[in-house]
């Protein structure tokens, strides 16, 4: 096979094929990258043996086919030419040989055969969504995802579809966060599928703030994720999500509206003295009052006050302030309301807008 392109052509969709591609793969042709010249494109094409991307990009190809080559020299190779560089890429006889000017690198081949073949999935349910609005509900939950716990599926986050909402769940047994948007395609039967956290993380990644569409469809095994010029593929976690609406606090009779950016930067400062593992912080209300309080394990104390819209009666209570921290940062707000019942019952922290639909719940700790 031989093609040539500019480096300014391959680089942007080269790093993002390379973004999976694991440093140590256990086996080889998991390290590199099958690269299939067909037509006027080349399809660049990584896979982790759970997550598979595939780029396509305009290319002049002299001569149609296919191999692999290591992902990391190869994108390093391309980074490393000037940007107004045009690349030659010429593979044949188990080698591959790179040219830019009066550059030249060669390169072993594996046999295009041994790279993984993506299995085809019977999509049960398809969306197409501008970028921005999923970017932006994946950005607002995902933070609450649990890593490496012994329950699998909170590793996850819980996307589900009914009627015409799409909803994203995550939690990490602590806290829990939940967002729903609202879509053009409606759903007959409620459904929902965990995807792993390699997966949205990428995903979060690979999205912009742009109108332009994506398109999402499900089966009971993967997930296809259809960009311009990009084709990401993952395995799903196949487990039980726990029941995210029995965890929601409802009922709460003590309700705090405040500024969201002054509590955020008074739980900030409070967290500066924070010793131990669970960063306590404790939250004295009183009416038109929030105030923080950290006291560390060698008897150091912050303390923060700001004001608030509250008229209810006293209440103390105690959480983990990078947990408050977390979701105050993912709130897309000027203004936060909490919905407090008693010193031993979650909190239930919302938009202050009724338009925005995320709900965001931390439990309580010991004072």
């Amino acid at each position: 096979m031989q093609f040539t392109v500019s480096q300014e052509t391959i680089v942007r969709p080269l790093q993002l094929v390379c973004s999976i591609v694991e440093r140590r793969a256990t086996l080889p042709i998991l390290s590199t990258i099958l690269l299939r010249a067909h037509g006027n494109q080349l399809s660049m094409t990584s896979t982790d043996m759970e997550l598979e991307m595939i780029a396509t990009l305009p290319v002049a190809v002299e001569q149609e086919g296919k191999t692999t080559v290591s992902a990391r020299k190869f994108l390093d190779i391309c980074r490393a030419f000037p940007n107004d560089a045009t690349i030659s890429f010429k593979a044949q006889d188990n080698k591959a040989v790179v040219r830019a000017g009066k550059s030249r690198f060669s390169l072993s081949t594996l046999p295009s055969e041994d790279f993984p073949d993506s299995e085809g999935a019977n999509y049960i349910d398809e969306i197409t969504l501008p970028q921005s609005a999923l970017k932006s509900l994946l950005d607002e939950t995902s933070f609450a995802m649990a890593s490496q716990d012994v329950r699998y599926y909170l590793n996850g986050l819980l996307l589900e579809r009914e009627d015409n909402i799409l909803r994203a769940v995550a939690t990490d047994g602590h806290r829990l966060a939940l967002g729903s948007l609202t879509t053009t395609s409606t759903v007959t039967e409620k459904n929902n599928i965990i995807v792993p956290r390699k997966a949205i993380l990428e995903l979060g990644r690979l999205l912009n703030d742009s109108d332009d569409n994506v398109t999402l469809a499900f089966s009971n095994q993967q997930i296809k994720v259809e960009l311009p010029d990009l084709h990401f593929t993952s395995k799903l976690i196949d487990g039980q999500f726990p029941n995210y609406e029995r965890v929601l606090p409802f009922g709460g009779d003590k309700i705090v509206i405040a500024d969201r950016e002054l509590l955020k930067q008074a739980l900030s400062r409070a967290a500066i003295l924070s010793s131990d593992k669970h960063r306590s912080v404790r939250i004295n209300l009183e009416p038109g009052l929030f105030k923080a309080t950290v006291i560390n394990q060698e008897q150091e104390s912050a303390e923060e006050e700001i004001s608030v819209n509250y008229d209810g009666p006293a209440l103390e209570i105690a959480f983990n302030n990078a947990y408050l921290l977390d979701l105050l940062n993912a709130i897309p707000d000027d203004n936060v309301k909490m919905v407090f019942s008693d010193d031993n019952s979650s909190v239930l922290i919302t938009p202050e807008s009724e338009q925005l639909q995320r709900q965001y719940v931390v439990m309580p700790m010991r004072l």
